[in-house]
């Protein structure tokens, strides 16, 4: 639910009050007044006030969080008046428990903790900071400190161990499948590759001859890799692959664009550079629109583009990008989790986007019922239905019907996996819940459609006629209320 707005640093300590002043600076010590020290003693006070009150100020944010914790707003004003580290951090750790942050955030908090310590003691848990930042929104800005973070930071990188080697070179493929196809940023990702593999090559020995030719081999395959990539600069990179290769021994010439490259490559590369220059358009588009949500939206039309290209790799990116832009737009995260259920159906990708849309978007009901029917299709435990179905119903939907339908979901869906060995009581007691908590606000005519529902459960599946007659019996009382409230709100009935 985050925005992409920046929070305003932790305030800083109240300036002085009183006290000095100019004329005091120009004195020599000697002609110091001794009312001074008077004054020091004012300004030490005033000083003592305002960090109490700062402090009773932080304490008023925190117990309102404990209360309200889905309390967007008061997140943000508790990271906003949190002077110290401690506080900033355990401000920073609720509030991403029921929002994500934005990578701006993300960026600072890891500067914060990285500026407090450097030992190796603190790298797992920094680590972690910028793993889980770039899960939760697609930034190359942070996927680029991340990388350097980890190149300079972990011992076994730096060192050039095998284990060190194999973990960056996973890392950075990692921010390729992230990243990498991103039109107008990607090769930020590609060249910072690149110039990773071409800083090992500089370490291995002249005598090792089958060592650096395989390393050779490793960079000439990821220029191979970026040239197929439709991406903003492909020119650049065509002229840099040609000024490496000439490096290397193989004389080409500069003026030619497509000397000494392997034909496939160009091939390759002639084919991504029509598929940008199909795309440049909407990149344009984009980075004119204005700063307005609905100017944003409509240029990511270009996402029904895309997705008539057929390529699901490259919507998914675009999808990416455009929740970072838009993070709270229902209808983006409706339409990309929509494209997923369709087309990709590759379960810890649905599941992930799926639980990124709820945090962002949780007061929309039928977000939650795709959900839910996502997780059944994908064959999810019960014990993870059964959490998404509480996380849903402690959020706040602008209408009952939306709570009245995911009850619904949650009571279809146990129904169609009776067989797989569920209790009964379950569903029972889903609906007991969901009477209760539904019959004083919703209408006679909904009222009696979830107590027909439930009858028709308890005969069907219970096999139990006299619980069946029992919802009949309540139902009727309830709808009895229902109508006797109406008329004495509304007026005798006619």
């Amino acid at each position: 639910m985050a925005t992409e707005e920046e929070l305003p640093e932790a305030a800083a300590a109240p300036a002085p009050a009183g006290g000095g002043g100019g004329d005091d600076a120009e004195m020599p010590d000697a002609a110091v007044p001794s009312g001074s020290h008077s004054d020091s003693s004012d300004s030490d006070s005033d000083d003592e006030a305002a960090t109490a009150a700062a402090e009773l100020r932080i304490q008023a944010l925190e117990k309102t969080l404990q209360e309200q914790p889905l309390d967007y707003e008061t997140h943000v004003q508790c990271l906003r008046k949190a002077g110290n580290i401690e506080k900033l951090r355990v401000a920073r750790e609720e509030m991403n428990k029921y929002f994500p942050l934005t990578p701006k955030m993300w960026q600072e908090w890891a500067k914060d903790e990285i500026s407090l310590s450097s030992s190796e003691e603190s790298f797992g848990d920094i680590e972690k900071i910028y793993g889980h930042g770039v899960q939760e929104y697609l930034s190359i800005k942070l996927w680029r400190d991340y990388l350097d973070y980890v190149e300079e930071h972990d011992h076994s990188v730096s060192q050039c161990t095998p284990s060190g080697l194999s973990k960056m070179r996973n890392l950075f493929e990692s921010a390729i499948t992230a990243g990498g196809l991103h039109v107008t940023e990607g090769s930020k990702l590609w060249a910072a590759y690149r110039e990773y593999e071409m800083a090992i090559l500089i370490t291995i020995a002249d005598a090792n001859d089958e060592e650096r030719e395989k390393q050779v081999q490793r960079i000439r395959m990821l220029f191979h890799r970026q040239l197929s990539v439709p991406l903003a600069d492909m020119e650049s990179t065509l002229a840099e692959y040609k000024s490496w290769e000439a490096e290397q021994g193989n004389a080409n010439d500069p003026g030619a664009d497509f000397d000494g490259v392997p034909s496939n490559v160009v091939s390759a590369y002639k084919k991504a550079n029509d598929m940008y220059n199909e795309r440049k358009q909407y990149e344009d588009q984009l980075s004119n629109a204005g700063t307005f949500e609905g100017d944003k939206l409509q240029q990511f039309m270009y996402i029904k583009f895309e997705e008539a290209s057929g390529d699901p790799a490259r919507v998914q990116v675009l999808y990416e990008r455009a929740v970072s832009e838009l993070p709270v737009s229902s209808d983006i995260w409706m339409g990309y989790t929509s494209y997923l259920d369709r087309t990709l159906k590759v379960p810890s990708v649905v599941r992930s986007v799926y639980y990124r849309a709820t945090r962002n978007c949780t007061w929309v009901g039928e977000l939650w019922v795709h959900y839910l029917l996502s997780l059944e299709r994908i064959r999810a435990s019960e014990e993870e239905l059964q959490h998404v179905f509480e996380r849903a119903i402690q959020c706040t939907f602008s209408t009952i019907q939306e709570y009245f339908n995911i009850y619904l979901t949650r009571v279809h869906g146990l129904r169609r996996r009776i067989s797989d060995g569920l209790d009964f009581q379950l569903i029972r007691q889903t609906l007991t819940d969901a009477a209760e908590f539904l019959s004083s606000q919703l209408s006679t005519k909904e009222l009696l459609r979830l107590y027909a529902y439930w009858a028709k459960l308890e005969l069907s599946l219970g096999k139990d006629l006299s619980a069946a007659r029992g919802v009949w019996e309540n139902a009727i009382k309830k709808s009895l209320g229902a109508v006797h409230f109406n008329g004495d709100k509304n007026g005798p009935c006619t």
